[in-house]
């Protein structure tokens, strides 16, 4: 069994108009959401063998708090994430040394919602920030990792705690 959790940032600010995109920070909301978000998979005992990021600030400040909250010590960034195509990101999923068998990836829609519906049998408008889907497949190597072969399992976002 495979496990990886695909995860938007949290919220970013859009503050200072004078910063590129990729250096965007997270605003209030996102550092509430991040951390918040990380105990609630604390709290349900996952267990991640490695977080993989996108290199922009956003992603990797939220995958930062989820590091610390779930206790990861293998954690990457990787440039392909931002900006990348659905089928960009499942190949660098498919790649991962088949000795991990829980992994986060952290990055940004519309990719991350497109992950979501392929692997999904229902349709989601739009993964919210910080938002988080659970695939599972019964799979033996990342490389078989398919829709076929694994599908959603749950998804989790703040607005289902912050009303």
């Amino acid at each position: 069994m495979k496990t990886v959790y695909f995860i938007r940032h949290a919220k970013s600010s859009w503050e200072n108009p004078g910063l590129r995109d990729f250096d965007r920070p997270l605003n209030n909301r996102g550092l509430r959401d991040a951390p918040f978000m990380a105990t609630v998979l604390r709290n349900k005992n996952v267990v991640i063998d490695r977080i993989i990021t996108s290199p922009a600030n956003r992603a990797k400040t939220t995958a930062g708090y989820f590091a610390r909250a779930l206790e990861v010590t293998n954690f990457v960034e990787d440039e392909v994430i931002y900006e990348a195509y659905l089928q960009e990101v499942l190949n660098l999923v498919k790649s991962q040394s088949d000795d991990l068998n829980q992994i986060m990836v952290f990055g940004h829609n519309p990719t991350f919602t497109s992950i979501a519906n392929l692997f999904s049998t229902t349709y989601i408008a739009n993964l919210p920030t910080c938002g988080i889907v659970k695939i599972e497949g019964e799979i033996e190597s990342w490389s078989e990792l398919s829709e076929e072969t694994a599908s959603v399992v749950e998804i989790y976002f703040p607005k289902q705690y912050f009303k």
